[in-house]
């Protein structure tokens, strides 16, 4: 009996594969890719001008592939069967390599589910391997090997050891460091804004917003002063309201595309606070195969790296007779495609679907881990919902008359839930009661509300995807994985309210790039990389002559940055400070983890203090004792900003987190107390006591009153001034 070798990257694929093939194949795995360049060297040739990489087999790989030659050996026919994209099909080519097959007549399977039709669809027409797309992921490597190998020593010498420097890594940091300095340079400015609550004879209230005084728009920042506001409040008491026009139309509300890669980590983000890393990791555990009771290891989504909105024929035919089946024929669409607008999409991939419409979450629910199913779910929910009917809504816009003031009212009902019935979003919904033109409201009450800009948002995980995909910096493959390395390297760090901030390495970092290599942080010439990246995959353009264009001027560069660039012109700065040991004057530093001051008289005095002035050795006691010696406790300074510990220390090493009492309740869990806490940069932040139970956290102090109109915090935001915590309400 003939033996066929089946060969993917994954344990778990290898054996959710291995489940539909039966007899006569042999499906094992190659656990990811078995060569890559050598850690302890460039290994890529830079002066034969070939940048011929040099792979080598890792150490870990050398039994695994071993037992690939054996079985290899063994087999009457070898098929390659690793994911589909340049990563796939680099491992592919690595794999033919090493078992010594052509890789121009080698037998190479791709597949977008793992599902039993797909793979014997897929075994129908193999291909050979496609030595663009290996090109194209070769370039990429090379490429990042160049940059981080070169200019990462560079970062070493000149700043500090231990820094890395990377093609995109770099360009995003950029974005945080810049996002960053837009909020420092914002000042908040104080404006109002008025409402008002109508009604006709005995119906409901709705209410409208001011919009214009003598026909000229009020717009967002058009009243400024309370003195401004309380006059215009005072008029509009001795007004008759009147309903000068009302348009009333229906409209119809389309379901969301499919997800992409992108759109997947942005609403993963958005909706279940997870990572990028965090739905990648969970995505592909749902797409290589989840055990199903008596069915076995069973593919559950479809490749979840991918740009395309493409969904296959024979799944919309599923969803559309499920969605008959379960809420009849009027919330069918009866298919519905999409045509994927990015650029280098392929169609011939898909959008990130359930493999089957039949496994509902609910089905999978006690199968799946809590985090499996939360996103099996927003993943289920929104492609079901591409294939229903749209949902119908009736809009009524109705503006109001007072003397030279105008009201505007907006309201919406929805008439047919279609799609929202299965995948509901948050759709505002006033039902507003009968009303005409010239008809005469009350108006019982008549609502004066201060607010204040807010700063721009620091990057969450799914904006700064956003921003990413917007700039066309990376693909798809590389959003998780470089948001992942620029927190491991110290660049950024998570703050309480899980939004990404950067470090203070980070921005001398950026600035001594964007000063001396403005090409490797320019985002259009990263995005044009990127671009050419994609002519390779292609075949429209050739690899070495690209890597050797970017790197000669790149290395040039380098060479005179290297004679250039002082050491102390980026990491010191001169201070008024004079030593408190020796007299000497101090500077301020830069290290791994920040600034401080240091003693000019180095190496024979080696006094460091802390910003602040406080010496390091010391530290200033707090009103607390140790609960476990008794001894004072000490406000000290760490890599993560300020903590607690005992001042018995080395006896006694307790440590506990730096929290100062303000007094004031949380709103949201309604058990803990809001506590002062410094962040990693030392920044003062306020939080539940009782995280990671309750996550609250606010960047301003809190007052301890609550907002009069969703009873959320109010906290201070300058001399005097206080507003809603509640970034929702106006």
């Amino acid at each position: 009996m003939s033996s066929k070798l089946v060969i993917v990257e994954s344990p778990t694929k290898a054996k959710t594969i291995k489940k539909y093939l039966g007899r006569g194949f042999n499906v094992t795995s190659s656990f990811g890719h078995i060569r890559d360049l050598p850690k302890n060297k460039m290994g890529i040739d830079t002066k034969g001008d070939t940048f011929e990489p040099e792979y080598e087999i890792s150490k870990d790989k050398i039994n695994t592939v071993n037992t690939l030659k054996k079985y290899a050996k063994d087999s009457d026919e070898i098929i390659f069967a690793t994911d589909g994209d340049r990563e796939g099909e680099a491992i592919s080519w690595h794999l033919a390599q090493v078992l010594n097959i052509n890789p121009t007549k080698a037998k190479r399977i791709v597949f977008h589910e793992i599902t039993k039709h797909a793979i014997e669809e897929a075994l129908k027409k193999p291909r050979h391997i496609n030595q663009d797309l290996v090109d194209a992921q070769q370039a990429r490597r090379v490429l990042d090997r160049l940059v981080g190998y070169e200019l990462s020593p560079f970062l070493w010498k000149k700043v500090v050891r231990g820094l890395s420097a990377g093609r995109v890594q770099s360009v995003t940091v950029r974005l945080v460091v810049e996002k960053e300095r837009e909020i420092q340079a914002f000042k908040t400015e104080e404006y109002w804004s008025i409402t008002g609550n109508f009604s006709k004879e005995k119906s409901q209230e709705f209410e409208g917003k001011l919009s214009s005084i003598s026909g000229k728009n009020v717009g967002k920042m058009g009243l400024k002063t309370k003195k401004q506001v309380d006059e215009i409040v005072d008029n509009l008491k001795k007004e008759t309201y009147i309903v000068s026009s009302v348009q009333k139309k229906k409209a119809k509300k389309s379901p969301p595309p499919p997800f992409t890669t992108s759109t997947l980590q942005q609403k993963a983000n958005q909706s279940l606070g997870f990572s990028a890393k965090q739905t990648m990791s969970t995505a592909q555990k749902l797409y290589e195969g989840i055990k199903l009771g008596s069915q076995g290891m069973t593919g559950l989504i479809t490749y979840m790296r991918t740009d395309s909105l493409n969904i296959s024929e024979k799944f919309i035919s599923e969803a559309v007779d499920f969605i008959e089946k379960e809420y009849g024929k009027k919330y069918s669409s009866g298919g519905r495609r999409y045509k994927t607008k990015s650029k280098g999409a392929q169609e011939a991939h898909e959008a990130i679907r359930p493999t089957n419409a039949k496994y509902t979450p609910e089905s999978l629910k006690n199968i799946l881990t809590p985090q499996q199913y939360r996103l099996y779910n927003l993943i289920w929910r929104r492609t079901v919902a591409t294939q229903m009917s749209e949902a119908t809504l009736d809009k009524t816009i109705i503006d109001i008359d007072a003397g030279k003031y105008s009201f505007h009212v907006n309201g919406q009902i929805i008439t047919f839930d279609g799609w929202l019935k299965l995948y509901p979003k948050l759709t505002k919904e006033d039902s507003l009661p009968e009303i005409e033109v010239k008809d005469k409201l009350k108006c019982s009450k008549v609502n004066p509300l201060q607010h204040f800009t807010e700063p721009p948002a620091r990057y969450s995980d799914a904006t700064l995807v956003k921003a990413l995909e917007e700039h066309e910096i990376g693909r798809p493959s590389t959003y998780a994985p470089t948001i992942a390395t620029i927190e491991s390297r110290g660049y950024v760090f998570r703050n309480e309210a899980k939004k990404l901030e950067p470090t203070e390495i980070a921005f001398t970092v950026n600035d001594l790039l964007v000063n001396h290599f403005p090409d490797i942080v320019d985002l259009s010439f990263t995005a044009e990389m990127e671009n050419d990246l994609d002519k390779v995959a292609e075949g429209k353009k050739e690899w070495i002559p690209l890597i050797r264009n970017f790197y000669k001027p790149f290395h040039k560069n380098l060479e005179l940055k290297n004679k250039e660039v002082d050491k102390k012109d980026i990491t010191e700065e001169k201070s008024t400070e004079k030593c408190p040991k020796c007299k000497s004057s101090m500077v301020v530093k830069l290290g791994r983890f920040g600034k401080f001051l240091a003693c000019t008289n180095y190496p024979e005095c080696k006094t460091t203090k802390p910003l602040d002035g406080e010496e390091k050795e010391e530290a200033e006691t707090v009103d607390e004792r140790c609960e476990k010696c008794g001894q004072t406790m000490a406000l000290k300074h760490g890599r993560f900003g300020a903590f607690l510990g005992c001042s018995g220390y080395p006896e006694c090493k307790n440590i506990k987190s730096f929290a100062k009492s303000t007094g004031v309740k949380c709103d949201k869990c309604k058990t803990g107390e809001i506590v002062e806490k410094k962040s990693k940069k030392g920044r003062t932040f306020f939080a539940c006591d009782q995280y990671p139970k309750c996550e609250n956290a606010l960047w301003n102090k809190p007052t301890g009153k609550k907002c009069p109109k969703c009873k959320s915090l109010m906290v201070e935001v300058g001399k005097d001034k206080t507003k809603c915590s509640n970034k929702d309400c106006k």
